[in-house]
């Protein structure tokens, strides 16, 4: 998986790094996002195109991705994509509809388009080392992708966050959006660089599985809010903008951030996240898709993905 940061860090500095980083990196994200709608703005970028853009942006993943590249951890590095891409279709969405059932109509080519992006986050995975060349493909792979969200965007209210349109609606001169976007790249690195250091620190120290801790304890610390963010939308009668906010964030997550992780800083694949991992998110996301194609997720489906989701967790338990 590669070696470990030169100083370990002691038990009670690592888990303090691990939740301060994941903090860090969650408030400098909000803050990103503000600059970049800003700036979006001073541009004269159509509303529903930022929203379409930047509603799956989740900065925090891609900076703990590529500190823990750096690291030397691919189990984390990955992890950020995989990982948080199951929680999302198995805990946020399942959670999500098992407090308020889930009836949308999503596009079905969005759907569609969802499991592609799922299968082909594979290609990242066809060596013992992530190769340049499959990130430098799904990058290429996320700006069609988007080219086609953005299409579909204009007549059908599927992908919007809550924090850019709040962002749209505080106008900013362009210095002060530039500022945040600024400040928020730096605190999501040194927020990212901590969470990654915590976690391998974690793992060298009390001996917790690498991929575990990759896989399902980082995506989860990081990406909890998501589960709050699939909630308020159905309950505020905008089902299509929660399921569609999940879409837009897997396909963030396996086709950008891991695109751009990998084309960064290539690392070693843990044989487990080739033949559980991926294979596992790609089953999740079939299912998921077929209820969302049905129109409804119902508590009973929602239960069922939640299922998934602690079956995921036990499954690194058993193969650790």
């Amino acid at each position: 998986m590669g070696g470990y940061p030169a100083a370990v860090l002691s038990v009670p500095f690592a888990l303090l790094a691990f939740l301060g980083g994941a903090v860090l990196v969650v408030i400098a994200t909000e803050r990103l996002l503000e600059g970049l709608v800003g700036i979006s703005q001073a541009t004269t970028l159509a509303p529903f195109v930022v929203s379409a853009i930047l509603s799956g942006l989740e900065a925090e993943n891609i900076a703990v991705g590529i500190a823990a590249g750096h690291e030397g951890s691919g189990a984390i590095a990955l992890g950020t994509a995989f990982g948080g891409a199951t929680f999302l279709v198995c805990i946020a969405l399942g959670v999500g509809a098992m407090v308020a059932p889930l009836r949308a109509r999503l596009p079905r080519g969005i759907l569609v388009l969802l499991v592609a992006a799922v299968l082909v986050s594979g290609i990242g995975l066809s060596g013992n080392t992530t190769p340049r060349w499959a990130g430098a493909a799904l990058l290429a792979a996320f700006a069609g992708s988007m080219a086609y969200v953005v299409r579909v965007a204009r007549n059908h209210r599927v992908l919007e966050a809550n924090e850019i349109r709040e962002a749209e609606e505080r106008k900013r001169p362009l210095w002060q959006s530039v500022a945040y976007t600024v400040a928020g790249i730096v605190v999501l690195s040194i927020g990212g660089e901590l969470v990654a250091r915590g976690a391998t620190s974690v793992v060298a120290t009390l001996g917790v599985p690498a991929l575990l801790m990759g896989m399902v304890v980082t995506p989860a610390v990081i990406e909890l809010e998501e589960v709050a963010r699939q909630i308020i939308p159905t309950r505020r009668g905008h089902a299509d903008v929660a399921a569609g906010n999940v879409v837009g964030t897997v396909l963030y997550f396996v086709l950008f951030n891991l695109g751009l992780i990998i084309l960064i800083t290539p690392v070693t694949v843990p044989p487990l996240t080739r033949w559980l991992d991926w294979p596992f998110l790609v089953g999740c996301t079939l299912i998921a898709s077929a209820m969302l194609w049905r129109g409804v997720v119902t508590r009973f489906a929602g239960a069922i993905l939640v299922g998934l989701g602690v079956l995921y967790a036990a499954l690194h338990l058993v193969f650790r």
